[in-house]
């Protein structure tokens, strides 16, 4: 047992302060700057954050892309409301990525046998939109409430792929209610082309294209490399001591370019400074500690779990949310800078109205 507890990770969060839209423009949120060596912390606006940032250093962002996860639709049988969020592709049971798993409401209604239908035009179709897909619930997840593995089959021409697409919309996270501004904000400007991920990488919602090009401009590296967000990432931590939680593997990529420009910048004496938690958990499931160097990544599974007292080999700062109290987001963030300096940081957040969460505000930790 460590001496760690879960409760170290709490603090009260006031509702009011969860954001429930982003800012417009994205880089007019708000930045909270807190310095690790010296425990200084500033205030100061997202497209500010150049001000931070030296030629020479490297952003390594993750690019995924958030999938149409959530499909609101009808029992097959009594027409009654349904409604599956799809978390992860079961390869192991189908190649053709036609089992999932996912979580589902009503839990207690929807039983191995039962199928779902889903129309175009996702939750608001009309009775006449025709069914795009059907998913038949095969078995539970006995480690997620709510959870079960769905075999999807898509109607007519269509692939899997297009028939979520026509049918799903994007999962925005349980705490932000009645949202129905541009979807295109819980997108990255940078996302890649392929859907893949159930949440998004919420720390690079701040950058536009012009931030970007403006940090080019100055001599910052720009890099990316792909984990594929679970919603387990957000999941709390419901055990008394957070060395018994059990972290559920994401798949992740990290590609030569990016290692080279990251050792480049370092070899110079500049950082690399990961966009997001996610892109810490990926550059440091790359670290190869017998080799002692990075190593290209293509679809690898991690399942790091980054507490106080882990090291950290390749990250040197970070962008990040403000997190859900005991996550193993908060547990991250407080292993990169000290538990101590994190709860004072949040302390001051909560004091001066920042907004938290997915579509909250950011805080760069040097």
């Amino acid at each position: 047992m460590s001496s760690l507890r879960t409760d170290d990770f709490d603090y009260p969060l006031p509702e009011a302060l969860i954001a429930q839209a982003p800012a417009e423009p994205r880089d007019s949120c708000r930045l909270m700057v807190v310095h690790r060596q010296s425990g200084l912390i500033e205030h100061r606006v997202f497209r500010e954050i150049g001000g931070y940032l030296q030629a020479g250093d490297v952003l390594v962002a993750n690019e995924t892309r958030v999938r149409a996860a959530r499909l609101v639709g009808a029992k097959a049988r009594t027409g009654g409301a349904a409604e599956v969020l799809l978390l992860s592709r079961r390869e192991d049971l189908a190649g053709d990525g036609s089992v999932w798993e996912c979580l589902v409401k009503p839990g207690r209604r929807l039983r191995p046998g039962a199928q779902v239908e889903f129309r175009r035009g996702g939750a608001r179709a009309a009775a006449e939109s025709p069914v795009v897909l059907t998913a038949t619930i095969e078995d539970y997840l006995a480690d997620q409430k709510g959870g079960r593995v769905v075999r999807l089959a898509p109607a007519g021409s269509l692939t899997i792929g297009q028939a979520v697409d026509a049918a799903g919309t994007l999962p925005l996270p349980p705490y932000i209610n009645g949202y129905t501004g541009d979807m295109g904000l819980y997108q990255t400007v940078y996302a890649n082309d392929r859907p893949n991920s159930a949440a998004a990488p919420t720390a690079g919602l701040h950058f536009t294209p012009a931030l970007i090009d403006e940090l080019r401009r100055k001599g910052v590296g720009w890099e990316t490399v792909e984990l594929e967000v679970g919603l387990d990432t957000f999941r709390l931590v419901e055990e008394d001591d957070p060395a018994d939680h059990a972290m559920h593997t994401e798949r992740y990529s990290v590609g030569e370019a990016a290692i080279r420009a990251i050792e480049r910048a370092q070899a110079e004496g500049h950082r690399a400074i990961a966009v997001g938690t996610t892109s810490v958990r990926s550059l440091e499931s790359a670290w190869d500690e017998e080799a002692g160097r990075l190593e290209p990544r293509e679809l690898a599974t991690t399942d790091l779990f980054l507490l106080p007292g882990s090291a950290f080999h390749v990250v040197d700062a970070m962008i990040t949310n403000f997190h859900v109290p005991r996550s193993t987001l908060m547990m991250l963030v407080s292993a990169f800078a000290g538990r101590e300096l994190i709860m004072e940081a949040y302390a001051k957040a909560i004091e001066a109205g920042y907004r938290f969460l997915s579509f909250g505000d950011a805080m760069l930790i040097v």
